[in-house]
Order: structure tokens, then sequence, then C-alpha cells
């Protein structure tokens, strides 16, 4: 889509987080992945506050996040949590001693090590913020926790120093 004079390509990426060393995954932010192109020389300014999502028709747009709020909830399907052991029970009540699977395991803690490597993959492949010379490309993020199998339609509209645009994407 041209915008003024500069060129917007975006694509719908769901709740996937690619970055050049591996796919993550977030269950709380859609993810659309953009690129701006330019004359040569030519720079834009970039903020996270230039973007809306609209999905389904909804007239209240998703607002734009900075990626520092999607650490929280990166997850890195190739990590597996170590393997605990069962535990039995000490006391019990009305059974016989044994654990009946029905409690609630203990939450996993993701390895801070891992945690900070995701943390950087994806600040590094987000899109950058303040002056850039063009060409640009990153990811930008909207806070959502439905599914994607719900979304019908999706529109990124960009207000920015470019000038205003809304680009539909495939959902």
């Amino acid at each position: 889509m041209k915008i003024g004079n500069v060129t917007l390509a975006a694509d719908f990426m769901g709740h996937s987080v690619p970055t050049p060393e591996a796919t993550l995954s977030t269950d709380d932010y859609l993810v659309v992945e953009t690129a701006f192109f330019g004359a040569p020389e030519a720079k834009l300014k970039f903020s996270p506050e230039d973007f809306t999502l609209h999905i389904n028709g909804k007239k209240k747009p998703l607002a734009s996040e900075p990626s520092e709020l999607v650490f929280k909830s990166l997850k890195d399907p190739e990590w597996a949590p170590p393997e605990q052991k069962e535990k039995k029970s000490k006391t019990s009540f009305g059974g016989g001693g044994d654990t009946d699977g029905s409690s609630t395991p203990a939450p996993v803690k993701v390895p801070i090590e891992l945690r900070r490597t995701m943390s950087q993959r994806v600040g590094k492949a987000s899109l950058p913020q303040g002056e850039r010379p063009l060409p640009q490309a990153g990811l930008i993020f909207f806070d959502y926790h439905g599914k994607v199998a719900t979304i019908h339609s999706i529109e990124l509209v960009y207000k920015g120093p470019a000038g205003e645009g809304t680009l539909p994407l495939t959902p």
C-alpha cells in the first residue's frame, strides 16, 4: 500500500512471533510483520502509536503495544519443562494416601537465560522506534487474548509521519 512517498507491506502472523533464530509464540498478543520502503536515503520516524488493528469490523481498534510488554507472555514451542517426580501425599482425607492426580501441578519456571534470549530475539525482530533510514521491517504487537480462528477480517491502520492508510490483511 502506498502512503505518501512510502510503501507499507504487512503480513498477519497470528500468535506466532517469527525471529531469525526460531519462531516463538504468545497467547496474549497478535503479531503483524511490517515493512516500509521508500526512495534511496529516505527516512521515517516509527512509533507503536502509529498503528491500530481493526478485527472483524469492530469500531474500537486495538492499539499497538511496545515489544517490551510481550516479553512476559513469550513461549518457545521447542522448550519442554524438566520432568517432575510425582510426590506422595503425607496426609490423606478419605483416601489411601496416594495422590489421585487431581491436584494442580506446580507452576513451571522458564529458566532466566531462556527468557532473556527470547526477549532479545523479539526486541531485534520488532519494528524499531525513532527516525530510521528506509527500508525498515519489523514486528508490531496488539493485545488480544482470543483465538485466531475467530478472526474473519483484519485491517492494519497506519496514521503516522508518512500519512494515513488502511491495509486489509489475511487472517
